[in-house]
């Protein structure tokens, strides 16, 4: 076997070396045979807890205003017409300190960590309704903060926002642009931090329908999504330890040396 053919021979390894089986690239395969009625029961119970940092917005209001205007805590802030002296109200935003508790007006202390937003929005006129006024008040929370990591095998890596408080796995890789063709799609990876500090790192399958019903298709504050490279981008990003390159140049300049010294003598 001469030279070239060990070359040729060498060169086809490396090339079906470097074709990996074939991985489903399509999301949720076979997602239209999931049962509507599955699909509606997942819907519901999306709510998560809130944690230590989030940002809540509270407006309180019943069909007397004045009634609870106490309760709704708002910062005077200037106009942006410097030519007068008018002002304006601002929503005033709580923010859930370390030990899960808000200062709210007149009721002072409230413990909310760990509550849903409507849990949150129910316990509030609990407390204000009947002590303080005759009719039960509506009690509307938002969490004002929300947001996710995006890394990995996304074509925009960083922090994804959500203004209405919500969001789901696919919307969060869709805002980071959705996965390159080297993203694993199968094995994405969820690091999640519970209201207590501790965390939980899980794993969907995006060619799976069933995520569309799993507990983990919508994300919590906070979360990281991780997508790992597929065995292509591993391999091609693969570094050969100095010690090894410096044993293959070498056995290559021997080679060629003895290749030279084998032509001269024939």
């Amino acid at each position: 076997m001469n030279i070239k053919t060990i070359l040729s021979v060498a060169l086809l390894t490396l090339m079906l070396a470097g074709c990996g089986s074939t991985k489903e690239v399509p999301y949720m395969i076979d997602a239209s045979s999931l049962p509507q009625s599955v699909l509606n029961n997942a819907a519901k119970n999306v709510e998560q807890p809130l944690i230590a940092g989030d940002l809540i917005q509270i407006n309180v209001s019943c069909s007397q205003p004045d009634l609870v205007k106490i309760f709704n805590k708002t910062e005077i802030v200037g106009t942006n017409n410097s030519l007068n002296n008018n002002t304006e109200n601002s929503i005033y935003y709580y923010l859930v300190d370390n030990k899960g508790n808000i200062d709210f007006p007149v009721l002072g202390r409230l413990h909310v960590g760990g509550m849903t937003i409507s849990a949150t929005a129910d316990y509030i006129a609990s407390q204000i309704y009947p002590r303080y006024i005759t009719e039960r008040p509506v009690v509307e929370v938002r969490l004002q903060n929300f947001h996710v990591y995006v890394m990995g095998e996304v074509k925009t890596p960083g922090a994804v926002k959500a203004p209405n408080g919500r969001l789901n796995v696919l919307e969060a890789l869709a805002m980071a642009g959705d996965l390159t063709i080297q993203g694993r799609r199968d094995n994405v990876m969820i690091v999640h931090t519970n209201s207590d500090g501790t965390r939980q790192v899980k794993t969907v399958n995006l060619n799976d329908a069933n995520l569309l019903v799993s507990s983990d298709f919508y994300l919590q504050q906070n979360d990281i999504v991780y997508v790992e490279p597929n065995a292509s981008k591993a391999r091609s990003s693969w570094q050969m330890p100095p010690g090894v390159t410096f044993a293959f140049t070498t056995l290559s300049l021997l080679m060629s040396i003895a290749t030279f010294v084998i032509t001269l003598t024939k």
